[in-house]
């Protein structure tokens, strides 16, 4: 099939190289001309492991092209939306300005029986809205394909999703034949998009479009939920001597459970599950589900107090102030295996403990070209070994792996003071106190443990 892929942020970039790889003819189509270029070449403009292999693979087939022209959607079949739907910068709903650009955008070069399927995250009745746009095109069907892509696994998400989602007008009754069961209208084009998938067993459901809307933002509130009952009870364990890694590994052994999400630390951040949430608050609101309303604000709330008391525990551990210290933190994404840096709990630490007056500097295996400009406070470092050197503190913010593999004895010769905050419970701490570090982390247990160094302290080598 000939198909146009409208935006090529993360999830566009993806899915229009998931597509050719599929053997489609796909034309990703963004404003940006910087990134149409650098997709052209075959290289993604951000991190994202195997997506530059599909690329190069696309571009050398032939079946994967980029542009800033939009007449290069006009022969496609199917056309995907796939244009971020930030928050609202004065509110906490979300912003469907670039979408409903796109599609306007997009409305006099669609040929007679296309198709336009929306996979932006969106708050429900968007579909409604976005047929009023299409009424001049009467001969345009429409539906919703939510994605479920992760940042860091994304191509393996698209190349084996755990399932397929198609909003159709009428929902699942008007989706087959009635008389041979056959798919029919969107839900026959996207069978013939996803064939591939289909045939390897992938299921697929077809629903209605308020609760195609709905999916992802309430499987992604399940899932906010689930780190912020985790940090919750973080806090009772470190008050009661409790380890709430042990505990969560008990708790996940339950079937009605599942250990996934179940980590606790500092909390969770990025450009879809803040927003996400935030988002479906405002929707129960609007709707009068007050008791989701009141539960998202908690989720909400329970991940901010993380990242505040994360930079108590770095004054504690500095004796009672970071005014004046040298603080290295490692990590500056929001999680390892990307170079995104938005709503970086990482970074929100660093640069409070900066304005608190540290010395902070922040090293990254991706991040620092994407932070640098936005933290003037903060000071960033490419090496980890030349970012170690002389802090009195260490942070562990991002649990890339290299961080894991660090080794104690190493980084404690760089180090003037050895403590470190494992704010991800990530490290060996039996190894890293073996090699004469004081470890604090994030509902271990480890208040009464292990007590805040004194300062000043003695340089340790």
């Amino acid at each position: 099939m000939r198909i146009s892929v409208i935006g090529c942020g993360y999830l566009g970039a993806v899915h229009a190289a998931t597509l050719a790889s599929m053997g489609h003819t796909v034309v990703g189509i963004d404003v940006d001309a910087g990134k149409v270029d650098q997709l052209a070449r075959g290289a993604a403009p951000f991190h994202e492991p195997g997506l530059d292999e599909l690329l190069r693979n696309g571009r050398s087939t032939g079946r994967l092209t980029f542009s800033t022209d939009d007449a290069g959607a006009q022969e496609a079949q199917v056309h995907f939306l796939c244009v971020g739907t930030p928050q609202d910068k004065t509110s906490d709903a979300a912003d469907l300005t670039f979408l409903v650009s796109a599609i306007e955008t997009l409305l006099p070069r669609l040929a007679a029986g296309a198709v336009v399927v929306g996979k932006s995250t969106v708050p429900v009745g968007t579909v409604e809205m976005l047929r009023g746009v299409l009424a001049r095109r009467p001969d345009v069907m429409l539906g919703w394909n939510p994605e479920f892509l992760r940042q860091g696994t994304a191509v393996k998400d698209s190349l084996v999703p755990d399932r397929l989602v198609y909003g159709v007008d009428g929902g699942r009754g008007a989706a087959f034949h009635p008389r041979s069961g056959a798919p029919v209208g969107v839900t026959a084009a996207l069978d013939a998009v996803y064939e591939p998938l289909l045939r390897a067993g992938i299921p697929r459901l077809v629903c209605n479009f308020a609760t195609a809307e709905l999916i992802k933002s309430a499987a992604n509130a399940y899932l906010a939920t689930k780190v912020s009952f985790i940090n919750a009870v973080a806090g009772l364990c470190d008050a009661s001597g409790a380890d709430v890694a042990e505990l969560a590994e008990a708790m996940g052994m339950d079937p009605r459970i599942g250990g996934r999400y179940l980590h606790a630390g500092l909390g969770f951040g990025g450009g879809c599950l803040p927003k996400d949430i935030r988002s479906f608050r405002i929707q129960a609101a609007h709707a009068g589900a007050t008791a989701l309303d009141e539960w998202m604000q908690l989720v909400d709330s329970v991940n901010q107090g993380q990242r505040e008391r994360t930079v108590a525990l770095a004054a504690e551990l500095s004796g009672g102030s970071v005014a004046g210290r040298s603080i290295t933190v490692l990590g500056a994404s929001f999680k390892p295996d990307t170079d995104d840096i938005r709503d970086s709990p990482a970074l929100d630490v660093a640069d409070r403990l900066a304005a608190a007056g540290a010395h902070v500097t922040v090293t990254d295996p991706k991040a620092i070209n994407h932070a640098w400009r936005r933290y003037p406070r903060l000071r960033f470092e490419a090496s980890t070994e030349r970012a170690l050197e002389g802090a009195e503190l260490v942070l562990l913010l991002t649990e890339w792996d290299e961080y894991r593999r660090l080794c104690p004895a190493a980084a404690g010769a760089r180090v003037r003071r050895r403590v470190v905050l494992d704010a991800r419970n990530a490290l060996d701490t039996a190894a890293w106190q073996a090699n004469g570090w004081s470890v604090r982390g994030l509902g271990t247990g480890s208040a009464a443990a292990h007590p805040p160094v004194q300062a000043p302290a003695p340089l340790l080598s």
